[in-house]
């Protein structure tokens, strides 16, 4: 039995949904010297829930991708090539201006400069996003869901060894030696790169987004997967137990690829997709087998916009900053809770505005894709 699309889309959308609403949280605190430990990434290796939200959103781009294959059955090739080419175009354009945004550098004086390309960051979130999307689905469209399980594992376990063979000797596994910030530094230049470290490091870098092609792929799997089993307890078990069992996995390579999101390492790939399969599960068993929704409209909203409302918190944020709104609201109005608990209730508070950017194009069923 197939999952009806009603039931299908709710739990996608919630679940995306999710992980817009926690990344936004994470990334919009008052401030970010004074947050939870939940909510901040941990420094190198190590693991919080803060890490969890990423790849639990390439995890549900995959799960997405699966209705779109059934729509490109029917399609001659060029042009499903074209929509795959298109799409992933857009998301690391999007993703690039997004990084240069404002566009402008505003002096003493009131002098306004272009903000120089030389020192604008190539890649990111979006670019991320685009980069693993493009090459999932092309995976899956030639490749079938059998040889790109195969390319995908694959992939995770070649990675381990190119960091290993590539670094610098003895720091094969740190921030400075690993063999992706040198491919960075080479090709992109320390000007193209995140400069939210100590020394120009790229978090989101071309080579560790290898790995992440999985974190899709597993989405695209898992949603294929739902919809051949249909709503059963069998389906329910079965991602509760590939889930348990890819989490024990993961902690095994630990011992060896320790658990780093920075570095995307093949044990974090394994731990976020096993937990994402739990709290998947965990969100059909709520939703259609207890039907308790009072809760799913309000994650429904991020999740029909996801793109759009990331695009949005990020977009304003930036904007807040450059006019000295952000901080002003922050000092002014939730400082005085408490340092901690203020940042947590600046970021509750900017998130749920724009909750209601997203409940607003929803009510007019307005929904933004890319």
């Amino acid at each position: 039995m197939n999952l009806n699309p009603s039931y299908r889309y709710v739990a996608l959308d919630v679940f995306r949904g999710l992980t817009i609403c926690l990344m936004i949280l994470v990334n919009a605190q008052g401030d970010h010297q004074y947050t939870y430990a939940l909510l901040r990434h941990a420094d190198w290796n190590g693991f919080t829930p803060a890490d969890w939200v990423f790849p639990s959103f390439l995890f549900a781009v995959g799960n997405a991708l699966c209705f779109a294959v059934k729509k490109w059955e029917t399609m001659p090739q060029p042009q499903v090539l074209a929509k795959i080419f298109k799409r992933s175009g857009l998301l690391f354009l999007l993703g690039f201006l997004l990084y240069w945004f404002p566009f402008v550098t505003f002096w003493s004086g009131g002098h306004i400069a272009l903000k120089p390309f030389s020192e604008t960051r190539v890649m990111g979130v979006l670019q991320r996003i685009a980069l693993c999307y493009c090459l999932a689905a092309l995976l899956v469209y030639y490749l079938k869901d059998k040889g790109a399980f195969i390319v995908s594992a694959i992939i995770l376990i070649a990675y381990h060894f190119i960091l290993l063979w590539f670094g610098e000797p003895g720091n094969e596994l740190s921030m400075t030696g690993n063999a992706g910030t040198r491919l960075d530094l080479w090709l992109l230049g320390a000007n193209h790169m995140s400069h939210g470290e100590v020394v120009p490091f790229e978090p989101e870098g071309l080579l560790s987004t290898l790995p992440a092609i999985a974190n899709v792929v597993a989405g695209y799997l898992v949603g294929r997967y739902i919809q051949q089993a249909g709503k059963t307890v069998k389906m329910l078990v079965r991602l509760l137990m590939t889930g348990g069992g890819l989490i024990v996995l993961a902690l095994c390579w630990n011992i060896s690829f320790p658990i780093n999101r920075n570095l995307w390492s093949s044990s974090f790939v394994l731990l976020t997709v096993g937990l994402d399969l739990i709290i998947l599960a965990a969100i059909i068993y709520v939703i259609d087998f207890r039907r308790i929704t009072r809760f799913s409209y309000f994650f429904e909203v991020f999740g029909k916009n996801a793109l759009f409302i990331y695009l949005l918190s990020e977009m304003a944020a930036i904007l807040m900053r450059g006019v000295h709104i952000y901080g002003f609201i922050y000092d002014h109005i939730f400082k005085f809770t408490g340092m901690y608990f203020g940042s947590l209730l600046f970021s509750g508070w900017f998130m749920f505005m724009c909750w209601l950017a997203g409940w607003w194009l929803n009510k007019r069923k307005i929904y933004i894709r890319v």
